[in-house]
């Protein structure tokens, strides 16, 4: 891997972002699985905030997730849907999983 926290880190080789780099998770909308990059990061950054209902957990994810995503204005409803169950099958199990990862991903870039 070549670059620095500055300029940002790319592959030596082709340029492009290196495989430990990516941090896209697959799930399904529609029944087709679709990408979303920083899933993990989003979803526990939702629920470090303890929103109250659903409504605002869909539209704090749908915010997040359109900053690193592109989503479709025709199937808002399916991702909102979609998002809102990943976030709702999270476990106390899962949370301290993605905060290990997550701390070990900044360390290792410190």
């Amino acid at each position: 891997m070549g670059g620095d926290a500055k300029d940002g880190y790319y592959c030596s080789i082709c340029g492009g972002i290196p495989p430990d780099q990516i941090k896209i998770k697959k799930i399904p909308i529609e029944g087709k699985e679709t990408g979303i990059d920083r899933l993990d990061w989003i979803l526990l950054d939702v629920y470090r905030r303890n929103f109250g209902n659903d409504e605002t957990i869909t539209d704090e994810l749908i915010k997040r997730v359109r900053q690193f995503n592109y989503i479709p204005t025709k199937k808002m409803d399916e991702y909102r849907a979609a998002l809102l169950r990943e976030y709702k099958m999270l476990r106390p199990d899962d949370i301290r999983l993605m905060e290990e990862r997550q701390e070990n991903q900044e360390e290792s870039h410190a």
